[in-house]
């Protein structure tokens, strides 16, 4: 019996002993540190998170103060944001410790409120003046760094200086004009035997639509005002970027005909017999079916150019297919055999084929959100 009660006394201190390494040899200590505080939350006198806190602690603490001397030696102005994420870190450390009695007496955690006060301070600061520095570039990126600067300044120390005017004014030197031009067709249906029907309604559908649904010169969702050639000039406008739209392989063919048969059948009621008993029949037809049909495609290519350096800015191109077909149909054979869609077909006297501008304006639909888009897309940030 003893050397029993000797036996599950000394598993019990391996099993303790083991708990307490589990702690101390985690990877991730941060969390170790929190799961030790939280089970001295529940249970003030675990003897396994008693013996780890102190330890856990300091080596936690350490590792934080460790990359933040680290940090302060960089020179990128990003270094504040991982300052202050590290002095936040050790700032919940010491909250959380100290709001749990059963922590708070085993170790003496640091307050960090001041560091981090500082390091805000700092940042804000130097997040400011280089802003400044920046907005005098005549660079729109180096105007777009300054109002991501001075916003930075602005979120460390709410209020600093005039961070926020100054951040209206980076994003107005930020802001470009945008000249969108008319869609240039130089594809195979502005050359065709088709005409040049829909060619008009590219112009209004590309140019003038999109700068209206950007916002025009009043667009204020993005940083940029959108203008025809023409009212750049009337508004004595410089344009920053020139926006391109050429047609290109836009080809309607005229459709192809495939004529094929299909046999159908039906049961119908032929009389009854001499008990009275229904008698059924089989009844035969053909449809002779005629179809005709096509596939209609395009493609628009769009180059975003920047006027002063000729640099380009984007180029894409964007496609779309657009698909008609239509039968109608005669038949032999016995009409009682004919469903109601068969008689569709046969009732079909004509095709609706559609307008080559029905057809331009399919694929223009499936096109220009992709375009308006891929405007929307360069000139934000």
């Amino acid at each position: 019996m003893k050397r029993l009660l000797l036996i599950t006394a000394t598993l019990f201190l391996l099993s303790s002993c083991k708990t307490s390494k589990d702690y101390l040899s985690r990877g991730d200590e941060d969390k170790t540190l929190f799961d030790i505080v939280k089970k001295l939350g529940k249970h003030s006198n675990d003897e396994d998170a008693v013996n780890a806190l102190p330890e856990v602690y300091a080596r936690v603490q350490q590792n934080h103060l460790k990359k933040i001397n680290t940090y302060k030696t960089y020179k990128e102005i990003s270094r504040w944001d991982k300052i202050i994420e590290e002095y936040s870190t050790l700032q919940r450390m010491y909250e959380t410790v100290s709001n749990t009695d059963g922590a708070n007496r085993l170790v003496n955690a640091v307050n960090y409120q001041n560091d981090i006060y500082d390091a805000k301070q700092n940042a804000a600061a130097d997040y400011y003046e280089q802003a400044v520095t920046l907005l005098q570039s005549n660079y729109r990126d180096d105007a777009k760094k300054a109002y991501s600067y001075f916003k930075k300044a602005g979120n460390w120390v709410p209020g600093y200086k005039d961070a926020k005017s100054k951040m209206d004014e980076a994003y107005l030197n930020a802001t470009i004009n945008v000249v969108i031009n008319p869609v240039q067709d130089n594809s195979f249906f502005f050359n065709s035997g088709w005409g040049n029907t829909g060619y008009n309604y590219s112009n209004e559908y590309f140019q003038q639509t999109l700068i209206r649904e950007l916002g025009g010169k009043y667009a204020s969702r993005y940083p940029a005002k959108f203008y025809t050639e023409w009212e750049a000039r009337r508004d004595n406008v410089q344009p920053d970027w020139v926006v391109d739209l050429t047609l290109r392989n836009m080809n309607i063919p005229r459709p192809t005909t495939y004529n094929y048969s299909r046999n159908v059948n039906k049961q119908i009621e032929a009389g009854k017999d001499s008990s009275g008993k229904t008698i059924y029949k089989t009844v035969y037809a053909t449809l002779n079916i005629s179809k005709q049909s096509f596939t209609a495609r395009g493609q628009m290519d769009v180059n975003i150019t920047d006027v002063t350096s000729r640099n380009n800015i984007s180029y894409n191109t964007y496609s779309a297919d657009y698909r008609w077909e239509e039968e109608n149909a005669t038949y032999t054979g016995d009409s009682r055999a004919l469903n109601n869609n068969d008689w569709a077909l046969v009732n079909n006297k004509r095709y609706n084929e559609p307008r080559k501008e029905d057809v331009l304006n399919e694929l223009y639909r499936k096109i220009y959100p992709q375009v308006k888009n891929r405007i929307s897309y360069a000139v934000d940030w």
